[in-house]
């Protein structure tokens, strides 16, 4: 048995996927003795809604970080996501229209990242920051730069708001149920099949990856593609929520995303890091906003509280990779 537990706990992410699962369980026990009302069932509803953002934007950019790159247009293909779904359906086209044509942009520019990234070797921040200005511009030009108006109500539109927003059974959203399954999707790509594989291997090494015979510009393009997606999903949920298409919608997710993946255990420094760790970390980032709002901590100060724990984490995972954390545990 304790060869079992040795073999489970030393396997690559789990120490830190449990780190993460222990932090959530001890800021839902400090919040809940600052203010009862968080543990109170409707708040506990409604954090579970509000994780699902962050939980797809963080799932996206766990696996690109997982290639040893970095996603910066989530944010702005979230915004560019809710701009034009709710532009289209506000002129009176179709949703399930609406919606394709929004799925069909937003996975271009997945493509354009993985093409500039991947076959061109343009640096992930440099390329994906262009994209990032080039998809924010977007979702302001769709519709003459103007929010748009209330995306309205009746048929495919009550299903639409229902099924990534207000629809639950029991005391479950609908919408939290969608963003499980397609983390279950990723999960299990990233766990079982080949292109998983390879997406470790390109972020440990690219170089032994290539020689290997990995598709290294084909991998790291599914990665981007992937994040695109899920900022895709990620838009449909925050239009649904406010009924309208927001101009702003999706800023600072960038921050979002590295810090549900950083925090869940995934390194920024590529080809470790495992997907489970980004509910923990997603669940952290929204416990944090949810119970300092509660506390009526000031957002200046809960962006410098979540934004030191972000670097924190970072910090520490990469001193734990150049053997400044656990050298002397190992050579005793």
């Amino acid at each position: 048995m304790e060869n079992k537990k040795r073999s489970f706990l030393s396997k690559p992410g789990v120490a830190s996927v449990l780190t993460a699962f222990i932090g959530v369980i001890v800021l839902m026990v400090i919040f809940a003795m600052m203010n009862p009302n968080f543990i109170k069932r409707n708040n506990l509803m409604s954090l579970a809604r509000s994780i699902c953002p962050y939980l797809l934007v963080g799932i996206g950019q766990g696996i690109v970080c997982i290639t040893g790159n970095i996603d910066l247009s989530i944010g702005s293909v979230l915004g560019m996501s809710a701009m034009i779904s709710a532009t289209l359906v506000c002129n009176g086209m179709n949703v399930i229209l609406a919606i394709i044509i929004d799925l069909i942009a937003c996975l271009l520019v997945g493509l354009s990242n993985g093409v500039l990234v991947g076959k061109f070797k343009l640096p992930p921040f440099i390329g994906t920051l262009g994209t990032m200005t080039i998809c924010r511009g977007i979702a302001q030009l769709v519709n003459n730069n103007y929010n748009t108006g209330d995306i309205g109500t009746g048929g495919l539109k009550d299903l639409f708001r229902d099924t990534f927003y207000y629809g639950r059974v029991g005391y479950v959203y609908y919408g939290v149920v969608i963003c499980l399954i397609i983390w279950a999707i990723f999960w299990y790509l990233m766990s079982y099949t080949a292109t998983g594989r390879h997406i470790y291997a390109i972020g440990s090494n690219v170089d032994a990856a290539r020689l290997s015979g990995v598709d290294v510009f084909k991998t790291t393009t599914t990665a981007y593609v992937i994040s695109a997606f899920c900022s895709f999903m990620a838009g449909l949920i925050t239009m649904a929520a406010a009924g309208m298409g927001s101009m702003q919608a999706g800023m600072s997710y960038e921050m979002y995303g590295v810090a549900a993946a950083v925090i869940g255990g995934i390194s920024t420094l590529g080809g470790s890091g495992l997907l489970v760790g980004v509910i923990a970390g997603a669940s952290v980032w929204a416990i944090l906003q949810n119970g300092l709002t509660l506390a009526n901590v000031p957002v200046a100060m809960r962006n410098i509280i979540i934004g030191i724990i972000v670097v924190a984490c970072v910090l520490f995972d990469i001193m734990r990779r150049s053997g400044m954390i656990g050298a002397k545990k190992k050579a005793a």
